[in-house]
């Protein structure tokens, strides 16, 4: 399965956000699943959706199937959160999305570079 990597990069990213968040308000970062369900639920689904978009490319690693996920992600992962009776106050919603962007996109700009760096060069 050719989605799997991007995804577990992609899961063990907000695994990250949540910790650092709940560390960052001094609340126990072992609770950091609490904070990271709605969000995790959301990049699957982002993940689904991306794989059903029918423009090109179709590479999970690609920028334009990172802001898919990123954008379902974080809308996703909020609504969730209000749905279960959380909060999602608009400083928290902007510090998410920055976050995550960084994050969810941050690996997958390295990996273009990386592959542009290695592309073979033809002879001039």
């Amino acid at each position: 399965m050719r989605y799997l990597p991007a995804v577990i990069v992609d899961a063990v990213l907000v695994l990250v956000f949540a910790v650092i968040g709940r560390a960052s308000h001094d609340e126990d970062p072992l609770g950091f699943l609490l904070t990271a369900w709605p969000f995790l639920v959301a990049l699957v689904v982002g993940h689904a959706l991306a794989a059903l978009v029918p423009a090109r490319p179709r590479r999970p690693w690609s920028l334009g199937w990172g802001v898919i996920v990123w954008v379902v992600t974080v809308a996703g992962g909020m609504l969730l959160r209000i749905a279960t009776g959380d909060t999602a106050e608009t400083p928290f919603i902007i510090v998410a999305a920055l976050v995550l962007a960084a994050l969810l996109l941050g690996w997958r700009l390295i990996a273009l570079l990386v592959r542009r760096y290695r592309a073979p060069r033809s002879a001039e």
